[in-house]
């Protein structure tokens, strides 16, 4: 199923979900089975810097596009390729998404509440952070290769990226020899970092991590013998007696709504959240000032909003986001930018097959 067909939510024809991640991009559709396809894509090609592609590792050569030769016909340019197991090893050739790398990596095994099935993350981090891992290797290169001339061919799998999201999950795996179990809304290491529920029903994080938040949760919960408790006593002690020490602390959240207990953590130097749903999270973000709801105007005149740029430079905000293109939308635009072919090529190589459905 393309993304543009994904389920339940549509506008115009379109998924939300492709109109989620596909805004500022422009679409070329050519069908890379034709020998005039391949050869306009290595022409387009021949003009770039960097190359993304997300085909199976042995793809590309079937299909007549042999990486290793295109890159010492182009020695200046970065070639990225993302796959779910990487081009090398016994699993590179088999198909991979979001939730398996999930699994396969133990990133499931750890999320989720004791003594319940696993739980997939509820964004799709397999994809996600491949991405992000793949723009970071390109920037360096980009770095470096304006620096020496020397291009790379990038290798990203997805599920090396999850390994690498284990972070200190997967060292004490290694080195301390240690299963990590469903972690909930808990902390391995520091019992006082996890959520509570309030007397309101909802949920609150706090992350006192280090002694001045300790004794500043034990005042802010009415609780300030517990710091002179020798049961608690150091970081070490509190994490042995953890269970006990959870028990008294819960009871003392079940006191107050959450929003007073979260304003009287802070007061205290503690830092402290209320859980949001997600529509809460966004009408924050909508007047927080940090351009992180944007507008975006469809074709037929209806504005949507969508989450902004994370990314901020001193330059200013960035313009509204132009909306996502449909297949192939960009074909002549694209071929006359480049290549400086005329609309009538372009017109022709729709008709003959080899450009997908779209107009300038």
């Amino acid at each position: 199923m393309r993304a543009g067909t994904f389920p339940p939510h549509f506008l115009d024809g379109q998924s939300l979900y492709f109109l989620g991640i596909n805004r500022n991009k422009r679409s070329v559709s050519i069908d890379l089975k034709t020998d005039r396809g391949r050869e306009l894509l290595l022409e387009l090609i021949a003009k770039a810097d960097v190359v993304v592609e997300n085909f199976r590792p042995g793809v590309a050569r079937k299909i007549g596009l042999d990486i290793e030769q295109i890159a010492a016909s182009h020695p200046r340019l970065i070639w990225a390729s993302i796959s779910g197991f990487g081009q090398t090893g016994p699993d590179s050739t088999k198909p991979a998404y979001d939730m398996i790398v999930q699994a396969l990596s133990g990133v499931m095994s750890i999320t989720g509440e004791v003594d319940r099935p696993a739980v997939r993350l509820g964004i799709p981090a397999g994809d996600t952070v491949a991405g992000l891992y793949a723009c970071i290797a390109i920037c360096a290169a980009l770095h470096r290769r304006n620096s020496t001339d020397r291009a790379d061919i990038i290798d990203v799998a997805m599920l090396d990226c999850q390994l690498a999201m284990l972070s200190y999950q997967g060292t004490y795996s290694l080195v301390a020899g240690t299963e990590p179990g469903p972690q909930g809304a808990r902390h391995d290491s520091i019992p006082t970092y996890r959520s509570f529920k309030a007397r309101d029903g909802r949920e609150l994080v706090v992350t006192a991590n280090t002694e001045k938040m300790w004794r500043g949760l034990c005042n802010s919960l009415g609780l300030a013998e517990l710091a002179n408790d020798a049961r608690f006593a150091t970081a070490s002690d509190r994490l042995t007696n953890r269970v006990q020490l959870w028990r008294l602390l819960e009871g003392a959240f079940l006191e107050k709504d959450a929003a007073e207990h979260v304003e009287s953590l802070q007061a205290n130097d503690v830092p402290a959240a209320l859980i949001k749903r997600v529509p809460e999270a966004l009408d924050d973000a909508r007047v927080a000032g940090r351009d992180m709801i944007v507008g975006m105007q469809a074709p037929g005149g209806r504005r949507i909003e969508v989450v902004g740029n994370p990314i901020k430079f001193a330059g200013g905000p960035d313009p509204d986001p132009t909306y996502p293109p449909a297949l192939g939308q960009d074909n002549a635009s694209v071929l006359s930018a480049w290549l400086g072919m005329p609309r009538s090529a372009a017109d022709e190589l729709l008709a003959d097959g080899v450009l997908g459905k779209g107009s300038a």
